[in-house]
């Protein structure tokens, strides 16, 4: 049994980052980074469907069907860069990074999902790298939707900051 010299001073304890509510939004933020790495599994799985087809067939077939013709500017364009990018065969580059970035996210949600500071530092710092980028996007077109992106990383950079610094006081 414990004395009360050896019990933890409740006063001092960390209670503002160990609620419930704090528990519950920091396994949203792993849930969401689960689920950003499971879709870079389901693309890289789909480009590997795509390694042996004709993707200039198959995207003349789509641009057709949303109603638009292969000869005009904007789709051939498309077109001559699909043939250009297929034509190099970078499908094992284009799997790996998808394989790569689906093991951080993982990786990421693990340490959320378990609470830990590694967990929060990875989080941190891949977030934060995204912010540079999605605040150039807002800034050439601001949408509602880029509004949105922007807003809800730098909340989830600044929610996992707060937890780090409350962490170390």
């Amino acid at each position: 049994m414990l004395s009360t010299a050896d019990r933890p001073d409740p006063a001092s304890a960390d209670t503002a980052a160990d609620t419930p509510a704090a528990r519950r939004a920091l396994r949203t933020i792993a849930g969401f980074e689960a689920l950003k790495g499971s879709v870079a599994l389901v693309a890289g799985v789909g480009v590997l469907g795509l390694l042996h087809r004709d993707l200039h067939q198959i995207a003349t077939a789509l641009i057709g069907h949303v109603g638009l013709e292969p000869g005009a500017h904007y789709p051939a364009l498309l077109l001559a860069g699909i043939d250009r990018w297929s034509g190099h065969g970078d499908w094992q580059l284009l799997t790996a990074i998808a394989t790569a970035y689906a093991a951080l996210r993982f990786t990421e949600a693990y340490g959320l999902w378990r609470d830990r500071a590694w967990g929060e530092w990875l989080g941190a710092l891949s977030g934060g790298l995204y912010i540079p980028f999605e605040l150039w996007h807002w800034l050439h077109r601001p949408t509602w939707a880029a509004s949105a992106v922007v807003l809800l990383n730098a909340g989830v950079v600044a929610y996992l900051g707060w937890r780090l610094w409350r962490r170390q006081a």
